[in-house]
């Protein structure tokens, strides 16, 4: 694309969910619940966890620091969207924006892979119970969780590169809540193909390493069976991925301002809250565990 007489943009005005308003408020409200949810469970049940002996288990270690990236990952874009709601002049750098992209490619990549781990875990646990333990000792543990953080920094960090290099000129408005590689691809006046096939390569790679996962379990008895003993976790690695994976790996053609917000308020916004609130409702160990931390802390006061 030409760029003669067009200015070089130094800002981007993030145009978020609404421009009424009375619905900026109300979304502002909405959001702050959510995002308070969002903090308050998951610590609940980082603390949860650390304090019970019990939780000191693979799958409980990878529900820990699932619960530390869901808080990471809301940070990372909610306190800015809540203060566009109320704010007059909903602008961001671009050298802030890229950052905040990301840090969101690094939490939401983190979040993949750790689900993956999870997946692995149970099928561990479902299909060869005699040598879980062995399988899922604490090293292999911390090495898939050290492996995920620095698997996704590399993604985000060579994402973050090739965005750096793009020039942005002409239209300055994001018609988003937040900075993701999409929206910002689409203001770019620079070819934008090898961002597009980088973007698109790295999360096809780690989505093949996901389903691997999930096919290692040799029967379909076997894997019906871990499907019926882990209809929380499943319920969560779909909201996740079904909705990550259609946002950053669909065609340009397909793209919808409408579609692109949905999605991203599901797996920002929403999904960071629901894991909390699906793991303890289906779990009853995390629930006789959040009530008698709960017990104690009333009489702590």
């Amino acid at each position: 694309m030409p760029m003669k007489n067009q200015t070089t943009v130094t800002e981007f005005i993030l145009l978020g969910l609404s421009s009424e308003p009375q619905m900026q408020i109300f979304l502002f409200l909405v959001v702050l619940i959510i995002y308070l949810i969002t903090l308050v469970g998951n610590i609940v049940i980082m603390v949860a966890i650390r304090a019970n002996s019990h939780f000191h288990t693979p799958m409980y270690f990878f529900l820990f620091h699932l619960s530390f990236v869901d808080i990471c990952y809301s940070s990372v874009t909610v306190p800015n969207a809540l203060r566009n709601f109320l704010a007059e002049h909903k602008t961001i750098s671009v050298n802030g924006c890229i950052a905040q992209m990301f840090f969101i490619l690094l939490s939401a990549g983190a979040e993949s892979f750790i689900l993956s781990a999870t997946v692995y875990d149970r099928y561990a646990a479902i299909c060869d119970p005699l040598r879980y333990m062995e399988i899922m000792r604490k090293g292999i543990c911390v090495q898939l969780v050290s492996g995920a953080w620095t698997t996704d920094f590399i993604y985000a960090l060579l994402n973050t590169i090739f965005t750096l290099k793009l020039h942005f000129c002409g239209s300055s408005q994001i018609h988003h809540f937040s900075c993701e590689l999409p929206p910002l691809l689409k203001l770019a006046c620079t070819e934008t193909l090898t961002n597009q096939v980088v973007s698109f390569l790295l999360t096809l790679i780690s989505y093949i390493f996901i389903v691997s996962t999930i096919l290692r379990i040799r029967s379909a008895e076997g894997r019906c069976k871990a499907f019926s003993t882990c209809s929380s976790h499943l319920i969560v690695v779909g909201l996740w991925y079904l909705t990550a994976f259609f946002q950053y790996t669909k065609p340009s053609s397909v793209s919808s301002v409408v579609l692109d917000e949905i999605f991203s308020i599901q797996y920002s916004i929403l999904t960071p809250m629901l894991n909390p609130i699906i793991y303890s409702l289906k779990n009853k160990e995390v629930k006789i565990t959040l009530g008698k931390t709960l017990w104690k802390l009333k009489f702590l006061k």
